[in-house]
């Protein structure tokens, strides 16, 4: 590709706006964005009218054009207009996570079908490029460990409630205004935003493709004071985090809540930053923080996408193409049977009602607080059995991870 790029781009809301500005300021890349197609007629624009269209066709019929950047929020027709860009031969930077996520076997297939590259960095950790670093960095590693904290609304949002004694309501009021919760924050909030990106983790970081609905998510959105203050008493903090580890030649992974311990990394990760732990069995534990939310940090993230592609760069999997040759020790590439959901886990589950624990296969009661205000247990609990509570979402249930000391 020349070092000069036409770009197409669709969406200009949070991330495209940002990308068109961080673009506009770039001291080296020489691209300029073409057209850009958005669906809202009526919308009034910062830039003049004429750089808009509202049809697919105006970019995705052009043969002038080097990348289509995708960067709305419906996953079907994102995919349909990434799927039909690289079936055209051109290459695709999206920061679409759930179109990702939901759609990454056939997305695989295209990208080797017809040659083209597909980058997705702005999808997963906002300005953080972790999967650049999984893929470059970590290529021939064996990882053992990755998680973090993935969305910096529901960062901020239990940033907010400890340091400011804000309530969950109020905290989630001003991450809108600020712009990192969406009008609609239920993908963030209840942890389905990270689960999305924890996906995409697990393909880089061990070589698996899994489907969102095998990954538990149970998000913030029941959050209380009494939970801030239990953490706060234990030394510690709350942090939606996402976790993928191995366990012998399976793989656990989830997103939960989580008491994190002063001391711990991503303890001192506050308010719209995120953080990546990654752990090799040769490099130890390493720690990548930045913002994770916002206009301009995944902006940027999606620009570096657009730059390496001057220079042909495209993703290896090699984790994950090792995978399909080998497969599960017999030449057949069965990721479902590679997922650990037998386990026990520790969690503080805070409840009003008993019943509402009944479909929880309590192991053991390490401690129990009973009071007309509030009642919680600490217990081990069988880890398939959370996805009871995943299916229920009383609104008086929050569950926490307490991880082992």
């Amino acid at each position: 590709m020349s070092d000069k790029i036409s770009v197409g781009l669709f969406g200009f809301g949070c991330v495209g706006q940002g990308l068109y500005d961080v673009l506009n300021h770039s001291q080296v890349l020489e691209a300029s964005i073409e057209k850009i197609c958005v669906k809202d007629q009526n919308k009034e624009r910062k830039i003049d009218m004429s750089n808009f269209t509202f049809n697919h066709e105006d970019i995705l019929s052009r043969k002038d054009l080097n990348v289509v950047v995708e960067l709305i929020d419906d996953a079907n027709e994102g995919f349909k207009i990434v799927s039909r860009a690289m079936n055209n031969g051109v290459n695709v930077v999206s920061a679409n996570k759930k179109m990702l996520a939901e759609n990454f076997e056939q997305l695989y297939e295209l990208q080797k079908k017809n040659k083209v590259a597909l980058l997705y960095e702005g999808s997963a950790g906002g300005s953080i490029p972790i999967i650049r670093n999984l893929e470059e960095y970590y290529d021939n590693e064996l990882l053992d460990h990755i998680e973090g904290i993935l969305n910096g609304s529901s960062n901020y949002i239990t940033t907010k409630m400890e340091v400011d004694n804000l309530s969950y309501e109020e905290a989630l009021g001003l991450a809108q205004e600020n712009g990192f919760a969406e009008s609609d924050p239920w993908l963030d909030v209840a942890g389905f935003d990270s689960k999305y990106k924890l996906c995409l983790l697990t393909i880089h970081a061990f070589g698996i493709i899994l489907k969102p609905d095998q990954i538990l998510n149970l998000g913030i959105q029941n959050i209380s004071f009494d939970d801030i203050l239990y953490a706060k008493q234990k030394d510690a903090r709350i942090k939606l985090v996402a976790k993928g580890y191995k366990s012998g030649d399976k793989i656990r992974v989830y997103v939960l809540p989580q008491f994190v311990k002063r001391g711990k990394p991503l303890y001192n990760i506050m308010y719209e930053y995120n953080a990546v732990e990654v752990e090799g069995a040769y490099s130890d534990r390493q720690t990548l923080a930045g913002k994770g939310a916002g206009s301009y940090p995944t902006g940027s993230a999606v620009l570096s996408d657009v730059s390496a592609l001057t220079y042909g760069y495209k993703y290896g999997y090699k984790k994950l193409e090792k995978m399909i040759r080998n497969g599960n020790g017999n030449g057949h590439y069965d990721p479902s049977s590679m997922l650990d959901t037998n386990f026990e886990l520790k969690v503080y589950v805070r409840y009003n009602d008993r019943s509402s624990l009944d479909d929880l296969e309590i192991v053991s009661i390490e401690e129990e607080y009973k009071s007309p205000h509030s009642n919680y247990i600490v217990a081990n609990v069988k880890f398939n059995s959370l996805f009871n509570l995943y299916n229920k979402r009383e609104k008086d249930l929050f569950v926490c991870v307490v991880p082992e000391e």
